[in-house]
């Protein structure tokens, strides 16, 4: 996974680069930024805790506290961009964007604490798995599958969402940057929905919890990658429509109908 994420960062660096020196600074900017780099320092902590050898339990635990706080603030990150595309699917609408944001508040504080509570009870131990010599965290299957069912619940929630405006307007919809915002939410929230499932029956399908942690990591890159590449391939195609810098962060045009637009969120 390590070093698929870096293939996938050297694959897009020349058009990275080109939106950080050419886009203005936002909150959806600042945004991305985080999603995009800090998968980096939950790789790192991720490695030194599989491959660094350790006896010690209290040095394990805050170094998988280190690394559960990275996953926390990555898989926030990506599902913020959705919250937004999912706002600017509805034209705005105030109403949905305070519920969906309420929602992944209670969501992401439940997730919070559920899963360093599972941390402070589960005891440390070194790996099972043939050739990986750290430790890891060892706590019930329920402390496990818990945070990734709200999860799950949540991106259903988009998802449905999604899809009523997407029967809503696609008479009326006729707009490029339309089609691009629905097809990229509903593929996310496929790979989303897919994935928080795949967490949710670890548990049922291994019996080693070090395999658990596989899943997680894969689940946070996965859809930090999405989120981060999908916001990039829209600030592009936005740029070349308008031929300026209008957008340094997710905004779109002929969202409803020829004569409504959305320009920022």
């Amino acid at each position: 996974m390590a070093t698929f994420w870096t293939y996938d960062y050297v694959c897009s660096l020349h058009e990275e680069w080109k939106f950080l020196r050419r886009s203005h600074w936002t909150k959806v900017k600042v945004l991305y930024i985080i999603a995009r780099y800090v998968p980096f320092l939950f790789i790192i902590t991720d490695i030194y805790l599989n491959f660094s050898p350790s006896e010690n339990p209290k040095k394990c635990k805050i170094l998988v506290n280190i690394y559960s706080s990275l996953g926390v603030i990555s898989l926030t990150c990506s599902e913020c961009f959705f919250v937004l595309r999912t706002y600017a699917l509805w034209n705005g609408n105030r109403i949905v964007l305070v519920a969906m944001l309420s929602t992944l508040f209670a969501i992401i504080v439940s997730f919070i604490g559920i899963c360093f509570s599972a941390i402070a009870t589960s005891y440390v131990t070194t790996s099972a798995v043939p050739g990986i010599t750290g430790c890891y965290r060892s706590s019930t299957s329920v402390q496990f599958f818990m945070p990734f069912l709200l999860l799950l619940a949540f991106q259903l929630g988009l998802f449905i969402l999604t899809l009523i405006r997407a029967f809503q307007t696609w008479r009326t919809s006729n707009g490029g940057m339309h089609t691009v915002l629905m097809k990229h939410n509903i593929f996310y929230y496929a790979c989303g929905l897919f994935l928080s499932a795949v967490n949710v029956l670890a548990p049922v399908m291994f019996s080693d919890p070090a395999y658990y942690s596989l899943l997680e990591d894969l689940q946070a890159f996965v859809l930090a990658i999405l989120a981060t590449r999908m916001h990039l391939h829209l600030w592009h195609i936005d740029r070349d429509v308008h031929g300026s810098e209008i957008l340094a962060c997710i905004s779109m045009s002929d969202m409803s109908s020829g004569d409504r637009t959305i320009t920022t969120l």
